[in-house]
């Protein structure tokens, strides 16, 4: 994530007051004292009556900036996919574009964590939003031209620019907090991200509200256009991670000097390393796949267009609730981190087990034959019996967020360095897509519903399972410095507090 530049030393004289000592670690993520913090305007703070902001270089800060990212082009491009079938009538050509998106995200997001580290944050992430202005581009150009090769091709760049924007904000998210903070900065990442899906969700609703027919007007489609382009801009407001200062002064550990050969032989290393990742690949794996059943096999199967738009708000709405759950509760001081970590296993695999166990029951009431017949009428919200589908569809976007939340703090829990976290985060995203692609390319061959629901069902309890070894034996309470440091050319000196000497004469 650095660029190629040497990470500045320069200190200011003056202090920083960090915490009151009665703070708490569990409020603030740093310990009381002063540290010295670099100069230039990028780490002065300001105080707007009673609240004090943080410097433009804290995590803190960054972290909003690319959710407001996410919020703005991810955030889209989950509210025109959440309608099924891109906003269209038939989701024939959505799901082909998708499997060529994820075909091609699943490549470059094995790479993506290289490239992250070498090109640096900024440029990743802008190029990475410009994909889903396109994307989004290319279902307008189909309102009128039914171009579906647009289509698929802008799936396709999509999937090399999502890769690249998800493997970068992952790097944020886990590396720029200190460990106990972690829970917490997924949180508000995945809460703000959402928002942009849930408001997203709105204009759809808002313009077809009185509407029951399939597809979405053009209208709709250039709001979004004009939202992602402004994403894609925004990310160029970043700064790289090198120039990142914590509270308590320490900065994040990267390589300083990474060159193309370092940073793709880096991904050898992590294999050779900590080759117990492989174990998590399921749960990666399983991460996306239930989207298409849900999206596709539920939402747009039974829903008119704005039913659909409903259920797409209060799905996006139901994962800021899970994701604020989960990620606070990850952060609490009165268990330990290894404690947490099995604890959420639990919680994982019950909640698995509950809200699919409800989905067994509502999907054993369609089938696609039914749903796909002639004069099928497709559910309104004024339909009797909608209230049942409706909760159903809510805790879907309750568990994924919880799904989602879990995997990334288990990942940032086993190490604290960027390099390494931009690679998980990588392979993350990367074996995601694989099994987006897959599942939208069996939803393209009519599989029965039934069929997808299994697999996303048995895919999910089977990947806590593989997973469980790792989740207990591998995190730890803390991980020391020095291991952080094994996978990068810096020293415990470019990455800890810098304390000034205090002459004790002076008052």
């Amino acid at each position: 994530m650095a660029d190629p530049a040497e990470r500045s030393v320069e200190k200011t004289t003056s202090t920083l007051n960090v915490d009151p000592p009665h703070a708490t670690h569990a409020h603030s993520g740093e310990e009381a004292g002063q540290v010295s913090r670099q100069t230039g305007w990028m780490y002065k703070s300001f105080r707007f009556g009673p609240v004090r902001l943080p410097w433009y270089a804290s995590p803190p800060s960054q972290l909003v900036l690319v959710a407001l990212v996410c919020f703005l082009c991810p955030g889209m491009f989950n509210a025109v996919g959440g309608l099924g079938g891109g906003g269209q009538v038939d989701a024939t050509t959505a799901n082909n574009a998708n499997v060529a998106l994820y075909s091609t995200f699943s490549v470059v997001g094995f790479l993506a964590g290289s490239i992250a580290n070498r090109l640096g944050i900024k440029l990743t992430l802008s190029f990475g939003g410009f994909g889903y202005f396109l994307y989004i581009a290319s279902f307008l150009s189909y309102n009128h031209n039914k171009n579906a090769g647009f289509v698929i091709f802008s799936g396709a760049l999509l999937g090399v620019c999502a890769g690249l924007l998800w493997t970068a904000q992952g790097a944020i998210m886990m590396s720029y907090p200190q460990e106990g903070s972690k829970g917490r900065y997924i949180s508000i990442f995945w809460m703000i991200f959402n928002l942009g899906s849930v408001i997203g969700s709105l204009i759809p609703l808002a313009q077809n509200i009185h509407s029951t027919s399939g597809s979405v007007n053009d209208g709709t489609y250039i709001a979004f256009m004009v939202l992602t382009l402004l994403g894609a801009v925004l990310a160029l407001l970043l700064i790289d991670a090198r120039h990142v200062q914590r509270g308590d002064g320490s900065h994040v550990v990267l390589m300083q000097h990474p060159t193309w050969r370092s940073e793709l032989l880096g991904l050898w290393e992590v294999f050779r390393s900590d080759t117990y990742i492989i174990l998590l690949f399921p749960m990666f794996f399983a991460s996306n796949w239930f989207y298409t059943y849900q999206i596709q096999d539920v939402n747009l199967a039974v829903f008119n267009i704005r039913t659909r738009s409903l259920n797409n708000v209060l799905y996006w709405s139901s994962q800021i609730v899970g994701a604020s759950v989960f990620g606070f509760a990850l952060d609490v001081k009165f268990l330990s981190r290894t404690m947490k970590a099995k604890v959420a296993l639990a919680v994982l695999f019950v909640i698995t087990m509950a809200i699919w166990g409800g989905g067994y029951a509502w999907q054993k009431q369609y089938t696609r034959a039914e749903v796909t017949a002639k004069g099928y009428v497709k559910h309104d919200w004024t339909t009797s019996g909608y209230v049942g589908p409706m909760f159903l569809y809510m805790f879907y976007g309750f568990f994924d967020a919880a799904w989602q939340t879990c995997v990334y703090w288990y990942m940032g829990a086993l190490t604290n360095n960027g390099r390494k976290l931009a690679i998980f985060a990588g392979f993350y995203k990367g074996i995601q897509s694989a099994g987006a692609a897959i599942v939208s390319r069996i939803d393209a061959l009519k599989a029965p519903y039934m069929n997808e629901f299994a697999a996303s069902w048995a895919l999910l309890a089977g990947a806590l399972l593989i997973a469980a070894p790792v989740i207990l034996l591998k995190i730890r309470d803390t991980v020391p410095l020095e291991d952080d440091l094994k996978f990068s050319d810096e020293t415990a000196s470019d990455v800890q507090a810098h304390v000034p000497e205090v002459n004790s004469e002076k008052h």
